[in-house]
């Protein structure tokens, strides 16, 4: 039976992005957007909202800043129950940068945060409240948080920043079920007027796992990306999920048709999913950098041996890319 709390998040387009810097044309956001709207999803994180003028021109696609023009070109006329969003860093983004929202076709907006700047979250988050979108906050590298830092940290989103969830991010895909049902926990006791929510990475080919553990202990906020595509191994995939919901407002075969007809051409010129080097990043809570840097070494991509002496015997601990 399904649980009709849960919502579903899609960060295809955000998350997807880190692969090839934001890189995808408005035809092909635009399929995304149908396809989900189509699926029923509840909300779309359309990619970041950054200041232009803080990165180098030309580099990153429009994903990066997902400027509202460009936002409507993919929204044009289309009547959707799917809410539209963007994620900001801090520092990475100015007061000016967001509209208020009546005057925006975003509906939320996701701060992403490691532990060490709640402080700062809580202030953007509340500042985008009062523009009136709805809020989250993600807490990043939540593997590498320590118990009094996190709960402290809860008690003061709860008490300060009136967003509707807070999401546990396994940003090194490290996490294990038991870890998984315990930060659910943490989060549940600390935030009891908030949700909760999963943003899982597949390192260790537990996403799709970990978002059913979070599930069963009553997280009901969940990401999710359509073929799990995302930076390095990608996340929970977007048709694994919804099948496993058995929610009737949700529809598989919008997600399945795009997948045909964008992710597996797309498949063909980036890469995503799960191999040994993220395999091992996320068994020893590494951040994922140091795999995708090797992937890019023509010569040493698929020294996979070697890239594990490397990244866990002290005298080639120097050779690390950083």
């Amino acid at each position: 039976m399904y649980r009709k709390e849960i919502k579903v998040v899609d960060c295809t387009i955000r998350d997807g992005g880190l692969i090839n810097k934001w890189q995808f044309s408005h035809e092909m956001v635009r399929k995304v957007f149908l396809a989900l709207s189509a699926a029923g999803v509840d909300y779309m994180e359309v990619g970041y909202r950054a200041s232009q003028k803080l990165f180098p021109p030309g580099e990153f696609g429009p994903w990066r800043f997902s400027m509202d023009e460009d936002v409507m070109k993919i929204v044009q006329d289309t009547q959707t129950q799917m809410k539209l969003g963007v994620m900001v860093d801090i520092g990475r983004v100015e007061e000016d940068d967001i509209k208020p929202c009546e005057e925006s076709p975003l509906d939320f907006i996701r701060v992403a945060t490691y532990v060490k700047d709640i402080d700062k979250a809580i202030d953007l988050a509340n500042h985008c409240n009062q523009k009136g979108y709805e809020t989250f906050i993600n807490i990043m590298a939540i593997s590498t948080a320590t118990n009094f830092e996190l709960e402290e940290g809860l008690r003061q989103i709860e008490a300060e920043a009136p967003v509707t969830a807070v999401n546990i991010v396994d940003s090194f895909g490290s996490l294990y079920s038991e870890e998984v049902h315990y930060l659910v926990k943490t989060f549940k006791d600390n935030l009891p007027t908030r949700e909760v929510g999963i943003h899982a990475h597949n390192n260790q080919q537990l996403a799709f796992a970990n978002t059913i553990e979070a599930i069963r202990k009553g997280a009901n906020y969940l990401d999710a990306t359509v073929y799990g595509i995302g930076r390095g191994p990608g996340n929970c995939p977007m048709e694994l999920l919804l099948s496993f919901l058995k929610n009737p407002k949700y529809s598989l075969e919008p997600v399945l048709q795009v997948i045909e007809d964008v992710f597996l051409p797309l498949r063909e010129k980036i890469e995503w999913g799960y191999i040994i080097p993220y395999m091992i990043t996320g068994i020893l809570n590494e951040h994922p950098r140091i795999a995708i840097a090797l992937r890019q070494d023509s010569e040493k991509r698929d020294k996979y041996a070697e890239f594990y002496r490397t990244m866990t015997t002290p005298e080639c601990y120097e050779a690390k890319v950083e």
